[in-house]
């Protein structure tokens, strides 16, 4: 026999042996997913975790367990995620300093661009000036004011 008829007769008989054998693989998720928040409960991570994790559980089917797991700003977290077996039941959310800044300060025992992948952008965090609603400064033009408002505003011993 030549390889090319090896090769075929060997083709054909996977064709059979599908037609035979139903799937073995499972749906994904067979079981509860595990959303890792790499801080503690009720900061804002966490906050956002909690209502994505309750938003995803109706389309997965499963329920999705908040896990807080803190320590070393967020990296004690993340690393646990990195060390998680690669099946999609161990997820992460996080931010900047976890997930960005971490790698760029400190030693890992992870490299966090070759380990893990982004997902999704789940909000930005804007930073705001506020002020108290009767200062007269609708927008910083009006900085000369705001220095006038903010000197009658200082406590005097």
């Amino acid at each position: 026999m030549t390889t090319r008829a090896a090769l075929l007769a060997l083709v054909l008989a996977g064709f059979g042996i599908d037609g035979i054998c139903p799937a073995l693989a499972q749906s994904y998720p067979a079981r509860p997913v595990t959303l890792l928040v790499p801080f503690a409960p009720g900061g804002p991570t966490d906050t956002i975790g909690r209502i994505m994790a309750e938003r995803m559980r109706a389309p997965l089917g499963q329920p999705v367990v908040i896990e807080n797991v803190t320590g070393a700003g967020g990296s004690v977290g993340v690393g646990r995620v990195v060390r998680a077996t690669p099946d999609g039941y161990t997820v992460s959310v996080g931010n900047s300093s976890s997930h960005v800044f971490n790698g760029a300060i400190y030693a890992l025992q992870y490299d966090l661009l070759n380990d893990l992948e982004p997902v999704a952008l789940l909000s930005s965090q804007p930073l705001l000036i506020v002020a108290k609603k009767a200062m007269p400064a609708n927008d910083l033009k009006a900085e000369p004011v705001v220095r006038r408002q903010f000197e009658q505003w200082q406590f005097k011993a």
